[in-house]
């Protein structure tokens, strides 16, 4: 008997939170936040955290769990996760994973394994080249040895393009056709992988709509704070968006308008890329919001309908 699973993702703004604790309630469901920012403390308003009354007594994991100064990446998000699993599974309860972390949920579902060889002479090298020559001639590089993963991993992502670099050194095998393999793996759990979509219009609108809410909220005094607290652009937490930006104003880099119209933008961008990111994904079940009206009973009625067609409820 495989173990039941539920994934709810989609787009930035889309509305996954809302509906996550609808859907919860209605299955006896506990959350584990597949979202790379929510898990840091203090870091609030720039990842849209759920607020703890948002939660209406369900259970969430890997929110505010992790200081701003650990890193953290996909072999640690699987590690919490899976306890995670089965600290829920022991009390009978299903688990779903909500978030917009592409890469995160992939490595659950397919239970991707990820075993890292210590760090070699020449991981050490490509740390030395990207602190000297950037992270865009990192980038180039592994564009010449594994071009489909250069596609799939952004320039500002030099762990992972270091990794790959790494990947094909060590094996002579690009780490996208390793991916591949591990994506065929039969998942060991019987799953029910949820993507809700809305029209490309009404999406951008609302991070828009939300990006200004964050900076009447108090982005600016967040990030300003986190600043304070010697937390600074060196870490991966900071390197978030919403972050990143507002430290490019307060360190003098551009006016406060101008980070504002980046972080709306390359917020944009970032909601394109993981709706390509779940096009490319197996066993996907679209929620297109249009589709039901903006009822989100509608939709809720639909995914358990489904749920219940693939016995992951009764």
């Amino acid at each position: 008997m495989r173990e039941p699973l539920v994934i709810l993702t989609g787009p930035t703004a889309v509305g996954k939170t809302k509906l996550s604790i609808a859907l919860a309630k209605a299955i006896g469901g506990e959350i584990i936040s597949a979202d790379s920012m929510q898990v840091y403390k203090y870091m609030d308003i720039g990842s849209a955290k759920i607020r703890r009354e948002e939660m209406q007594g369900v259970s969430h994991f890997l929110v505010d769990e992790l200081e701003p100064s650990e890193e953290f990446h996909v072999v640690r998000f699987q590690q919490m996760a899976k306890a995670a699993m089965e600290e829920i599974r022991s009390r009978g309860h299903i688990p779903i994973l909500v978030g917009g972390t592409g890469f995160y949920i992939q490595a659950i579902v397919n239970n991707i394994d990820f075993t890292e060889n210590e760090a070699s002479p020449y991981r050490q090298e490509l740390e030395r080249l990207a602190a000297e020559k950037g992270a865009d001639y990192l980038h180039e590089e592994l564009k010449k040895v594994d071009p489909e993963s250069a596609e799939a991993i952004h320039a500002n992502n030099v762990k992972r393009v270091i990794r790959a670099l790494e990947f094909y050194q060590l094996t002579g095998r690009k780490i996208s056709e390793h991916n591949e393999e591990q994506k065929k793996r039969q998942s060991p759990y019987n799953f029910a992988y949820f993507v809700l979509n809305d029209d490309r219009a009404r999406l951008y609108a609302r991070i828009e709509q939300r990006i200004d809410e964050m900076l009447q909220e108090g982005l600016v005094e967040e990030v300003t704070r986190l600043k304070e607290m010697s937390y600074h652009r060196g870490m991966v937490s900071m390197q978030g968006l919403g972050y990143k930006e507002i430290l490019a104003f307060l360190d003098g880099e551009c006016t406060l308008q101008e980070a504002v119209e980046i972080l709306k933008r390359d917020t944009r961008h970032f909601a394109k890329r993981q709706i390509t990111w779940f096009k490319r994904e197996r066993e996907v079940i679209w929620l297109n919001k249009e589709n039901y009206a903006y009822d989100e009973g509608k939709i809720l009625d639909h995914m358990l309908n489904i749920l219940r067609e693939k016995e992951i409820v009764k």
